[in-house]
Formats: C-alpha cells, structure tokens, sequence
C-alpha cells in the first residue's frame, strides 16, 4: 500500500510595508531659491561689513590736510611708537606744546591731520596715533608711550573726538598730573568716569546740529568734568565736521559750510591753548 507525501504548504508571503504618504515641500522651487539667494546676499554683507571693520584703508598722510587758512607750516612724519602715529610738528623752530588726539570710532588718524597742520604755525606738536580697529577704547593709554617719545620739555594736552574724546576724558581722569590740559570734540566722559575733582583745565566743543553726540548729552557730561571747564558751540556744525571723513550715518544737517566749522574749532582750540599756563 502507497502512501503519498504530505502535501507541501508554500511560506506565508508577507504583508507589503505601507507606503508613507508623499509630502509636499515646505516651500515651492521659487520660493526656496528666493530664501537661499537671500541668505547668500546676507552672508555676504555679513562677510563685507566684518572685513570692513578688520583691515582698515591704509594710512596716509597729507591727502586732505591744508588748513583752513590755506598756508601750511608743518612737517609731517608717518612714525611707530607702539603702532603707528602721525608726527605734525613745526616746520621752524621747536614746539612748546604737545597735543595727543585720539579719533573717533571707526575714523583714521589722518581725518585730523588739517587740525595738526593748522596749530604748528603756532608752536604746537601735534601726534595722532592709530589704534587697533581704528577704536581708541583698545588703547586708552597709549598717550602714555608717545608722552615718554614726544613730551619732554613740553607741556601736554590730550584731546579727541568723539568716543576717541571718551577715552581722551578716561586717561585724563587717571593721569591727570601728567597734563596740562583736555580738549573735548563731540564727546563727554563715560558715566563711571569723572574730573571733578581735578584741577585740570578742559575744552568741550559742542556742535550745534550733532545727531550722533546729543548736545544735551554733551552738556550732561559736564557734571563729571572740572568746574571751571569751557563750553563753546560751534553754531551750524555737525558731528562729522570735527574730522574730514565725509558725511555719518544718523547726523544731522549742518547750516555751514565744513570750512566754516573748521574755522571757529580753530580758533576755540587755539584760544584755550594760548591761556594755558
């Protein structure tokens, strides 16, 4: 008797994987190339503006600097003493009167140099140092090194524009003995700062139409400063007019020429540097 195999039972076929549904884009073909040709324009602004503030223009003496007056009786140098500074000094003869001038934020050292040319007719050497950044907030004491280069035998003032006047104000708060004075351009000591305890005689230039450095913020700050301190208005000029950098974003319009302006700082900064002692 035959006995026939066990019938052979094919394996169970699995179940097919439910297929997920299809999504649809966050955002359409368009739309995406919209957002990464903006992404890539910001980065590159990003890119440009950091550059910007990291490599500086190159610092060059003599290309805007004629006085007002037209007539230049200076000797101007590109020296390094503890990085680089304009050297302005009389033409003839020797200064009596050193002045230090720390700029102002972001603006080179040469954008003061028709300040310099103009006050060498008048005995005064005048030393503009360049900071790293161009901000003098990176090197308050600098005037200590070009004190020691420039200084001796001479009396010093220290001055400067802007938040370079800030840190002016700063070092003079702590250096107060080796000064003969402080010149204020647009500027004002920060709030923790104060001279008013200090015998020490101050110039603080206010110009009429400022935007950027508030007249009434500027005559605030003459409670932290001494209390015989001189306030002069220059009438009509505006933040930018102090130095030759052309216009600043925020300012405000000016009702006198740049030459105008220049003029009656001169003459303010020269009057407060015959009557010192």
């Amino acid at each position: 008797m035959t006995t026939d195999p066990a019938p052979t039972i094919p394996p169970a076929t699995p179940a097919p994987a439910p297929v997920p549904p299809r999504r649809r884009p966050l955002l359409s073909p368009r739309v995406r190339a919209w957002v990464i040709a903006g992404v890539s324009l910001l980065g590159g602004y990003l890119i440009a503006t950091a550059r910007q503030a990291v490599v500086r223009p190159p610092l060059v003496v003599g290309q805007d600097a004629v006085p007002p007056s037209g007539q230049d009786a200076a000797h101007v140098t590109l020296e390094n003493v503890g990085g680089p500074v304009i050297d302005i000094r009389p033409a003839q003869g020797e200064a009596e009167t050193l002045l230090i001038y720390y700029p102002g934020g972001l603006v080179r050292p040469q954008a003061y140099e028709w300040l310099g040319r103009a006050l060498a007719a008048r005995g005064v050497q005048t030393v503009i140092p360049a900071f790293p950044l161009d901000l003098a907030v990176t090197g308050i004491n600098r005037a200590d090194g070009l004190i020691g280069q420039y200084g001796q035998g001479k009396r010093v003032v220290i001055a400067g524009h802007s938040l370079g006047g800030a840190m002016a104000a700063q070092y003079a708060a702590n250096n107060a003995d080796a000064l003969a004075g402080l010149i204020l351009m647009a500027a004002y000591p920060a709030g923790n700062v104060s001279l008013k305890d200090r015998t020490l005689p101050v110039l603080s230039l206010l110009a009429e139409r400022d935007a950027v450095a508030a007249p009434d913020d500027v005559r605030g700050g003459l409670e932290r400063l001494p209390g015989g301190t001189t306030l002069t208005v220059i009438p009509g000029a505006v933040h930018s007019f102090f130095g030759r950098y052309g216009p600043q974003k925020g300012d405000g319009l000016p009702t006198v020429t740049h030459a105008q302006a220049e003029g009656e700082i001169l003459n303010a900064v020269q009057d407060f540097l015959t009557g010192l002692k």
